[in-house]
C-alpha cells in the first residue's frame, strides 16, 4: 500500500509535506524568509520541507544526490515558479472549489483501488497530512488550469504540419525515443556577455558528460529545465513530439550518447538518447453491433423502459427481426433508420458502460437491458474482426503529438518569461 501511494504522488507531481519533520525543524531554527516573490514569500521551512521530499525522490530513483548548494538552488527556483503561477492564477480568477477538490481526491483514491477512508489511512501511514495533501492537490489543479488557459492562445497546429508528420511516419520515422535533457537558460534580450557565459556553462557540462559523468546528477545540479529534479528525464517521445532542434539529429544518435551543445531562443541544450524503440502497427478489435434505445422522460420511467426492452428481447428470441423492431421502437433516430446498426465500432468510441456490455457478448448474443446516460439499451454483437488502423491512427495522433511538442516548448518559454518579469529577492544565507 505504501508503494502505491508513493508512486501516485510522484505521478501527480505533488510534493507533500512530511508532518513528522515539522516539530524537529521548528525546534532547530526559527522560520525566516528565503525569497521574496512579488507580493509573496518563500519561507525557510517551505524550502526545507521541499528539500526533504526531493532528496527522497532522488534516492528512490537511485540517483546520486547533487551538491547540496546546487540542489537547494534548484528546489528554491521550483518553489519560486510555483508561487508565480499561483499568483498569476489568482489574478485571473482561477480557483478550485471544495466540490471539485473532493471529486479529485476520490479519483486519486479510486486509481489506487482504495476507498476514501483507506486512502486517508494510507497517507497517514506515510506521515502525510490529509489537509496538506488536499492543499497540494488543489495547487496542482490550479496550476494545470492556468497553463491550459495560457497555452490555448499560443498553440496552433496547421494542416501542413500534420501532413508532414504523417509523411515522416510513412517514411519509416515512427520510432519512439527516451530522452534526457539539460537546459542552460537565456533571458530575453540577453547581452553578448550573458550568452557567452551560458555557452561556457553548457560546454563545461558537456565536457563532464564526455568524461562519463552522471547525466542525471548534472541535470539535477545545473539544468534550468522543469525536469531538472527528475534527472532531466523527458520520458518517451514520439517523432512528432520531439523538440524541434533535435528532431533531425535523433536518427543518427546512438543510444547512450549525447548531442553537441545546441542553441535555441530559450538557451543552450544538451540531449541524451537513453533508449529507442520502433513504432508498432496499430491493430484493434472492431465490433459490428446494433442496438435499441428507449429514452426515459416524464412519461417513460426507468421501469417502463426496462420492461419494454425485456419484451422486445423476448420477441427477437422468438424469431422477430431485430432490425424491424429497432426501426419501430428505438429512440436513437440515427441508427434506428439502419435497423439499429452501429456499424464497425472502434474501442473507446462508445460510453464506458455500453462498451463494457458490448465487449462481454459473443457474436449473435443479445444483452439484457442496461442503462447509460442516454437511456436504456439492448445491444447485439453481430461480428468481430481484427483491423490494421495504423495509417488512420497516425493521422489521428499527428495533431496531438505536434500539439504536445509545442506545449512543452511554449510552457518553458512562458515560465522563463514569468520568472524574468517578476520581482524576486533571494535571501538565502551561505
Amino acid at each position: 500500500m505504501k508503494t502505491r501511494v508513493r508512486s501516485l504522488i510522484i505521478f501527480l507531481a505533488l510534493v507533500v509535506f512530511i508532518e513528522a519533520q515539522t516539530p524537529l525543524l521548528a525546534a532547530q531554527v526559527l522560520d525566516r524568509i528565503v525569497a521574496v516573490v512579488n507580493d509573496s514569500v518563500v519561507l525557510q521551512s517551505e524550502l526545507k520541507e521541499e528539500l526533504i521530499i526531493v532528496r527522497q525522490q532522488l534516492q528512490r530513483q537511485d540517483m546520486q544526490l547533487p551538491d547540496p548548494r546546487n540542489l537547494q538552488h534548484q528546489v528554491l527556483e521550483q518553489l519560486i515558479l510555483k508561487k508565480l503561477q499561483l499568483d498569476a492564477a489568482s489574478r485571473t480568477g482561477i480557483s478550485v472549489d471544495d466540490a471539485t477538490l473532493d471529486a479529485a481526491v476520490r479519483r486519486v483514491a479510486e486509481q489506487n483501488q482504495m476507498t476514501l477512508s483507506q486512502f486517508r489511512d494510507a497517507l497517514a501511514a506515510e506521515a502525510i497530512g490529509w489537509e496538506d495533501f488536499r492543499d497540494k492537490l488543489r495547487d496542482q489543479i490550479i496550476i494545470s488550469r492556468l497553463r491550459h488557459q495560457v497555452m490555448q492562445s499560443r498553440i496552433n497546429v496547421t494542416p501542413q504540419e500534420i501532413a508532414q508528420f504523417v509523411a515522416q511516419q510513412r517514411g519509416g520515422q515512427s520510432a519512439e525515443y527516451h530522452l534526457g535533457h539539460i537546459l542552460v537558460a537565456l533571458p530575453d534580450a540577453a547581452s553578448p556577455q550573458t550568452i557567452a557565459q551560458a555557452r561556457d556553462k553548457a560546454e563545461r557540462i558537456h565536457r563532464q558528460l564526455e568524461q562519463e559523468a552522471s547525466f542525471e546528477t548534472l541535470a539535477a545540479s545545473y539544468s534550468d529545465s522543469q525536469t531538472a529534479l527528475q534527472g532531466g528525464d523527458l520520458g518517451w517521445r514520439k517523432q512528432g513530439e520531439l523538440p524541434t532542434l533535435i528532431a533531425e539529429l535523433i536518427s543518427g544518435l546512438p543510444v547512450g550518447k549525447v548531442t553537441p551543445v545546441l542553441r535555441s531562443p530559450s538557451g543552450f541544450h544538451i540531449f541524451k538518447l537513453l533508449a529507442r524503440r520502433e513504432g508498432e502497427r496499430h491493430i484493434i478489435t472492431q465490433t459490428h453491433a446494433r442496438h435499441i434505445l428507449i429514452e426515459t422522460n416524464a412519461v417513460v420511467s426507468d421501469r417502463d423502459a426496462r420492461r419494454r426492452l425485456e419484451s422486445l428481447r423476448k420477441r427477437i428470441e422468438n424469431g422477430d427481426s431485430f432490425a424491424a423492431l429497432a426501426k419501430a421502437h428505438s429512440d436513437d433516430s440515427t441508427s434506428a433508420f439502419q435497423g439499429g446498426d452501429l456499424g464497425w465500432v472502434d474501442p473507446g468510441r462508445m460510453v464506458a458502460t455500453f462498451e463494457q456490455v458490448m465487449d462481454s457478448l459473443q457474436p449473435d448474443e443479445i444483452s439484457q437491458p442496461f442503462h447509460t446516460r442516454y437511456g436504456w439499451h439492448i445491444v447485439q454483437v453481430l461480428n468481430r474482426r481484427k483491423q490494421d488502423t495504423t495509417e488512420a491512427y497516425r493521422r489521428e495522433q499527428a495533431a496531438q503529438q505536434i500539439q504536445n511538442r509545442k506545449l512543452q516548448d511554449e510552457t518553458q518559454l512562458w515560465l522563463r518569461q514569468l520568472r524574468e518579469e517578476a520581482y524576486v529577492d533571494l535571501r538565502l544565507q551561505s
